[in-house]
């Protein structure tokens, strides 16, 4: 049928071409022509519709169901040199875009040579369509240079274009252009509020919300949107309150951004009304009110309403599935979500990248290298290694301790962003590779990769586990000059506890002082930042001091309070602050706390009383407290509380040579030298040795890590 038409159109436009009069009458709206041929007698609408229907070109272009065809018209057109038809030329651009084609659209479009308003209009619409919201601006640059009519389509394309790129300065003068035309409609009103609210100009939108007089469902949710994208969720339930007494039904989005706002301000209770609600007038779950819903309930730590929302679902989605994955991974429960991820009942479903990169972070969390390796395997299957993924993919290598596996896959991103140079980093500052870490540091410095408060929580600790005073300190300073130790407590406790690993505790006690917000992991930091300095009265000063501010504290603090005492020879101080952790605090001691006081025991000359305490333990004591027993018994020369000692060690079988060491060291003292080639030869038999002891300091050196390049951030 369309080869028929072509050959007929082809042979009118050959005669057309010959007689050029009779062709010129056939053109209504012609533009080939000075002077179109008018029908006085007809409306516009009706002379636009003859028009159409007398122009063969037009004609032949409606019956284009292709690309192809599409080109072959158009090459028709141009061999015959049918060019300047205005009507034509856009039927040519929407055809284009409808096609797919958006960039021959905009040729075609910048070939006619005096576009109307329509013609402008539909190109415009094209790029919008096709996501194209820098040329959409461009292009309203262009037009507004050309035309000087608009109407609220051209201005609402244009705004949501703004929107999605939050460029405030081509959106005000949007909104000049409103101001000055007049007359906006909802839609217009409502894409300025839109605009301002993602531009983070809150308190523009709600004055232009204001301004609107008749306001629908979707105003009241730009709005209230608005609000909560901006942080201000209590603004957005109390806007959800006048929406209802203006009586305005919500919709999915609505209610939708609704819970998100719950979720932002811990509101269980409210959240809790809101899915009521939503249940209660019958509305339709889709993904986005599903995720919205579980994602609350995840934030205010409700797992379990979660998992009921989830489980009374009528049917579970990709996005449903996701999100209740992510809700685990990200709340401290990895076991859950590998068992959601390998549910039967689930096997309908295919992960998608954010599935997969959740799972890797859940495997990360409890060290799970083989089944790490398995979703690493099933991304690859399913094509799913985007940057996200290959992020989670270092970091679990990483936290699994396969170190090379992670820098293998680090060095393999073309194009690495911060997230993953944290990743890389984290990884090795948490496998004791502190020099790696730093030199690491430095060639991101050298890509011009601008460090985060991740990136420096990891730099901290680096320089804390090798003495890396210089390059700390000029962190420190960085942190200061780009605001980021203000902004984040995780950066100031990990300056403090690097000063103080590195025998600087006034440095240390001056960070904590200037912080803003402490959580208990800062106090812990400073507390066993005193307890490292042997500084008892400083620690024991500093916790009371915490529980004045009715601060809880947690076993790690209790831990660096016992070691303290410990030693400084404070034993009852220690037995009350132990109590005190059981009684008052209804702490179960760990083996941690027990070794403690053992230790302190044991350093006190009290070795009986410390061998009794092991014997009347409730748990099965381990190497750690038999260690801190034979410790005491050679500082008191106890050789034969020490061969107690020894006999329980070697009963367990301890695979760290420090032990071994000790029971050597205690055999050296008493001159039993047999028994100490024992010791040895038996380490040489079980593969241990002891990595020999060294202090460290910072000296100028030949090295290839230069510590004032690693230090220079800025």
């Amino acid at each position: 049928m369309v080869t028929k038409l072509l050959t007929f159109f082809h042979r009118q436009v050959s005669v057309s071409l010959t007689r050029r009069e009779p062709y010129l009458q056939l053109r209504s709206l012609s533009y080939f022509t000075d002077q179109p041929f008018e029908y006085p007698s007809l409306d516009p609408s009706l002379a636009s519709l003859h028009s159409v229907s007398s122009n063969p070109c037009f004609a032949l272009l409606s019956f284009c169901k292709n690309i192809d065809c599409l080109k072959e018209v158009h090459a028709l057109f141009i061999i015959n040199g049918i060019k300047g038809d205005r009507l034509c030329d856009t039927k040519l651009v929407s055809l284009y875009g409808s096609f797919g084609h958006v960039g021959y659209a905009g040729s075609v479009f910048d070939r006619i040579p005096e576009p109307d308003f329509y013609s402008w209009k539909v190109m415009i619409r094209w790029y919008f369509l096709n996501d194209l919201y820098t040329e959409i601006i461009e292009f309203y640059g262009r037009m507004r240079m050309s035309v000087r009519g608009f109407d609220n389509v051209v201005f609402s394309l244009v705004l949501k274009a703004c929107s999605e790129l939050q460029d405030i300065n081509e959106g005000r003068k949007v909104h000049c252009d409103v101001v000055k035309v007049g007359n906006p409609d909802s839609f217009v009103q409502t894409g300025l509020v839109d605009m301002y609210a993602k531009c983070r100009q809150i308190k523009c939108a709600r004055k232009v919300f204001g301004e609107i007089l008749y306001r629908n469902v979707v105003s009241w949710t730009s709005m209230l949107a608005g609000y909560v994208q901006n942080n201000c969720s209590k603004e957005a339930l109390v806007l959800f309150n006048r929406m209802r007494e203006a009586m305005v039904e919500s919709n999915q989005f609505t209610l939708g951004s609704l819970v998100t706002a719950s979720g932002k301000l811990g509101a269980l209770h409210q959240g809790k009304w809101v899915h009521g609600y939503i249940i209660k007038t019958g509305l339709e779950l889709n993904s986005y009110l599903v995720t919205a819903i579980l994602d609350m309930y995840v934030k205010c730590g409700s797992l379990r309403d979660a998992r009921s929302a989830f489980d009374a679902l009528p049917s579970v989605d990709l996005v449903s599935w996701t999100a209740m994955i992510v809700g685990y991974s990200q709340s401290g429960f990895p076991d859950e979500a590998l068992k959601l991820f390998v549910d039967k009942r689930r096997f309908g479903i295919l992960p998608n990248a954010v599935t997969i990169a959740s799972l890797l972070s859940a495997c990360a969390q409890l060290s799970n290298l083989s089944a790490g390796r398995l979703v690493h395997s099933l991304g690859i299957q399913l094509g799913l290694i985007d940057p996200t993924v290959i992020n989670a993919l270092v970091d679990m290598y990483a936290k699994c301790g396969v170190i090379r596996a992670a820098s293998y896959i680090f060095e393999t991103v073309s194009d690495k962003n911060l997230i993953a140079w944290n990743s890389i980093l984290s990884g090795y500052s948490q496998n004791g590779l502190a020099y790696d870490a730093l030199e690491l540091f430095h060639q991101m410095r050298s890509n011009s990769v601008s460090p985060d408060a991740v990136t420096l929580v990891s730099i901290f600790s680096a320089c804390a586990s090798v003495g890396a005073f210089q390059v700390g300190s000029s962190l420190h300073a960085y942190t200061m000059k780009n605001g980021l130790l203000s902004s984040s407590v995780y950066v100031g406790t990990a300056l403090l506890n690097f000063y103080a690993k590195c025998g600087d505790s006034k440095s240390a006690r001056v960070v904590f002082d200037n912080m803003g917000e402490k959580n208990t992991v800062t106090w812990s930091a400073m507390i066993g930042g005193y307890g490292i300095q042997g500084d008892s009265c400083g620690s024991l000063a500093l916790f009371n001091d915490m529980v004045k501010e009715n601060l809880e504290p947690n076993e790690v603090i209790f831990t660096a309070i016992l070691s303290a005492c410990g030693h400084t020879g404070r034993l009852g101080e220690g037995w009350k602050y132990f109590n005190s952790m059981c009684k008052d605090y209804k702490f179960v001691p760990s083996m941690k706390h027990y070794a403690c006081m053992v230790d302190m025991l044991a350093r006190a000359g009290r070795l009986e009383e410390a061998l009794d305490f092991i014997d009347k333990l409730p748990i099965k004591p381990d190497l750690s407290l038999f260690g801190a027993l034979l410790h005491g018994c050679g500082l008191h020369s106890r050789f034969d509380l020490g061969e107690v000692a020894i006999k329980k060690m070697l009963d367990i079988h301890p695979d760290k040579a420090c032990y071994y060491v000790l029971i050597s060291n205690l055999y050296a003292l008493d001159g039993r030298w047999s028994q100490v080639n024992e010791v040895r030869e038996l380490m040489k038999q079980r593969g241990l040795s002891k990595d020999p002891g060294c202090s460290i300091t910072e000296m100028e050196n030949n090295n290839t890590l230069s510590f004032s390049g690693v230090a220079c951030p800025a």
